[in-house]
């Protein structure tokens, strides 16, 4: 091992040696290059040392491969060479860094760093091209604490940025460095003076302030928006809408105290309600005030509008959420809140099964005073268009000039609810979709227009125009909003100039034989006797109804006028239909009965007014509005009062063909009898034939008159006027053309009229036995007249 040491050590005695001696030799003159020389030596060390290792000859031959490509390039790696010597190539030139970095050249070599606001993605500060690359440094994430207090940090590529925080302000009036300090907003000036509202109380914190609101008064929690005035006087119990419906009075009362606890900043928190239970009372306790049916009068319609309304605008700004659905049986509304503290801005839409709302935040917010909300409401009542399909004196007199329009609401009644206090002129209308409760294409007779309940307690149409219709739906556009309720009314063309002219004449002629008849039932001695009691009050009856259906059933001004033409047309109309019964027990008393088959006439009086007059007063006490509509004075069709009519008729009509059945069954047996009276049978079946035909056409009058008001049935109007119109003639020449008494009574008269009478003494001595029997003839046919 000694011997290997020493062995060692002068090997490279004559390596040195060696190295030296080739230097020496060398012709080119350059920077030495210590590279260079170490290669030398290190060979030549190495190739001794293996040499006596027993490897010199595979060593020899790579040795001299490098010296070849070291005589080829004589300069070491960073230089290059201009013939003479080596001289340093400047890397810089290629600018090998990349981008954000800078380049140093050294002597046979280059270093790079980044620039200020970036560092090497490997963490040392030089570098080369293939050891780094430079990135931007996040100055905001490594220094919560850069741009100090009240301002927050914006990075940059290479840089960041200070900006003061809202509620701060640049004291040093320069970018970089800032320095924030705090606004006072309570004494910022004039321009804030209200900033609290007029009864709120500033206080000011870092960067902040806080609004006090108080008692009456409250921003929702809100802290820094103005104090609103909540006005729970509004919701008192002793208020007129309260008074006129009970069931309003518990809805203010609720409200009354929601919003006092609200308003009231020092309450236990046990007395707040929270939005959404809120909502849920109110169409809860809305649910009950409608589910009975009908509310009876405009006022409480206005008053329940207006008191849901003002509710829903407390309510909103306590729901949590910034959007709401509720639906129960009677309501369905969806409502929109957003907070802040600058007024929002996007459009809004709003929809439910009946309605659709499409308006924006700005026009919902306004341009007044911002509370630091927001909000629009769209609710549908699913059954309100029962108790408002009245009130159109408005309409009536927007539209004097055209032809005697009727109207009649078509959809649903639909609310707008927004919290911009001023919507009396909006500057961006509002397009609100209705969908028809029936799906009816317009037509040359009838179209759809839009309305409002306005504050009267009546439709109008101010301020609303149609945009688009079609058979199911009605898009309106309304320039203002004033929290009531938005419809869609049906407008159809009244009847045509010659059903008018066609009921004239028919009802006039129908007078005339009215009259006549009554004139021959009263004076026709030949024919008096019940049936014939019974036949004059019937053509009374209808004689009164069809003079009052000419000269007041369209006469609709003024209203208590239109509504006692309606009940005397009512009572009317049910006489005939009385005294048509009472014929019918008279045909079966004749038939059945052998012995007194006559009625008493204090009977037949008794049942033929009394009846129908008890009928006409029961129905007057508990609809009174069902009398008189705005297009006809009739039954109204919407209340279900037109069945205290049509319930009368249908029991006489199924009454009197029990008795004709059983009337025409007698006779049947009575002729097949052994020794039958023909001429009496052959006068009741004469009788029975007339009433059976007479209470046809008085019954399939009125299956067309059921209609005749109906929308769209004008075919069916003129078969109701024709047959209206045959009812004197039917029974002029039924009872009097047809009867051969009449016609000789009629024959007598006129000879008394047209022939002139001498007077001789022997036509009242004279004791003729013909003519004594022809008297005696006579007598007894108006005796057994009288019986019949």
């Amino acid at each position: 091992m000694l011997r290997l040491k020493v062995r060692i050590r002068e090997r490279k005695k004559l390596v040195k040696q060696t190295h030296l001696k080739i230097l020496s030799s060398t012709s080119v003159r350059g920077p030495t290059n210590q590279s260079s020389d170490h290669f030398i030596e290190d060979f030549v060390w190495n190739y001794c040392f293996l040499t006596d290792m027993g490897f010199g000859k595979e060593l020899l031959v790579l040795g001299l491969a490098f010296l070849l490509v070291k005589c080829k390039h004589p300069c070491d790696l960073g230089y290059s060479s201009d013939g003479k010597k080596c001289v340093d190539i400047n890397e810089c030139q290629e600018h090998p860094c990349g981008n954000h970095s800078k380049c140093f050249n050294t002597n046979g070599s280059y270093y790079c760093q980044c620039q200020d606001g970036f560092r090497n993605i490997h963490g040392s500060k030089n570098f080369t091209m293939i050891k780094g690359q430079c990135q931007d440094t996040n100055e905001c994430n490594e220094n919560n604490n850069i741009c100090g207090q009240g301002a927050y940090c914006e990075n940059l590529i290479g840089s960041y940025k200070c900006t003061c925080q809202s509620g701060y302000v640049n004291v040093s009036h320069v970018t970089s460095p800032v320095q924030c300090e705090d606004i006072n907003e309570c004494e910022a000036g004039e321009i804030n003076q209200d900033i609290c509202g007029k009864k709120g109380v500033c206080r000011n914190v870092n960067g902040s302030y806080w609004c006090d609101c108080p008692k009456g008064y409250t921003n929702y929690g809100i802290q820094e928006t103005p104090c609103t005035e909540l006005g729970c006087d509004s919701f008192s119990a002793d208020s007129k809408p309260a008074q006129s419906h009970g069931g309003l009075a518990d809805i203010l009362f609720m409200m009354r105290n929601s919003c006092l606890a609200l308003s009231d900043p020092s309450a236990a928190g046990e007395r707040k309600t929270d939005g959404e239970a809120l909502l849920e009372k109110l169409f809860t306790a809305t649910q009950v005030i409608l589910s009975p049916g009908h509310v009876n009068s405009s006022e409480d319609v206005s008053g329940l509008l207006s008191t849901v309304e003002k509710s829903l605008l407390l309510i909103g700004p306590q729901l949590k959420g910034n959007r709401t659905k509720m639906e129960t049986t009677e309501t369905d509304a969806e409502i929109a809140v957003k907070r802040g503290k600058t007024p929002p801005t996007g459009p809004i839409h709003l929809t439910n099964e009946n309605a659709s709302l499409d308006t924006d935040w700005a026009t919902a917010a306004g341009t007044e005073t911002y509370p630091g909300f927001a909000l629009a409401a769209l609710l549908s009542y699913k059954n309100l268009e029962k108790s408002v399909n009245r009130s159109f004196e408005e309409l009536d007199e927007q539209k004097k000039d055209d032809v005697n329009p009727s109207f009649q609401v078509f959809s649903r009644v639909v609310s707008i609810v927004v919290s911009n206090p001023s919507t009396q002129n909006l500057s961006n209308p509002v397009n609100i979709t209705l969908k028809h409760i029936q799906g009816i294409e317009k037509s040359p007779h009838m179209h759809y227009i839009c309305a409002y309940w306005n504050d009267n307690g009546a439709w109008s149409t101010d301020g609303c125009y149609q945009q688009h219709s079609n058979a199911t739906h009605t898009v309106c556009t309304w320039k203002h909003l004033s929290s009531f309720a938005v419809l869609m009314a049906l407008y159809p063309i009244e009847h045509t100039f010659g059903l008018q002219v066609l009921t004239k004449i028919g009802l006039i002629i129908s007078l005339l034989c009215l009259i006549l008849s009554i004139l021959t039932f009263k004076f026709c001695r030949s024919i008096q006797g019940t049936r014939t009691t019974i036949h004059l009050h019937l053509c009374i009856c209808l004689f009164m109804a069809d003079l009052i259906f000419l000269a007041g059933i369209s006469q609709t001004k003024p209203v208590g006028g239109c509504r006692f033409v309606a009940a005397m047309l009512h009572f009317f109309f049910l006489g005939v239909f009385t005294w048509m019964l009472l014929e019918g027990v008279q045909l079966y008393r004749m038939v059945v009965l052998v012995f007194n088959a006559n009625i008493r006439p204090l009977y037949l009086y008794i049942t033929g007014y009394v009846t129908p007059l008890v009928i006409v007063i029961i129905s007057a006490i508990i609809r009174p509005t069902g009398y008189g509509t705005d297009e006809y004075c009739w039954l109204s069709l919407e209340n279900g009062l037109i069945w205290s009519f049509f319930g009368p008729v249908c029991l006489v009509i199924i009454l009197n063909v029990f008795f004709f059945i059983i009337t025409v069954w007698r006779l049947a047996q009575k002729f097949a009898s052994l020794n039958p009276d023909l001429s009496k049978l052959h006068k009741i079946r004469a009788f029975t034939v007339t009433a059976i035909a007479q209470m046809c056409i008085l019954g399939l009058m009125w299956v067309f008159g059921a209609f005749m008001f109906a929308e769209g049935t004008t075919v069916v109007a003129y078969i109701f006027t024709i047959l209206n119109s045959l009812q004197g003639a039917l029974v002029f020449m039924m009872h009097c053309l047809l009867s051969k008494q009449v016609r000789e009574e009629y024959a007598h008269f006129l000879s008394c009229i047209c022939t002139p009478q001498k007077k001789r003494y022997s036509d009242f001595s004279s004791t003729n036995p013909s003519s004594s029997q022809s008297q005696g003839s006579r007598s007894g046919q108006h005796t057994g007249e009288s019986q019949i």
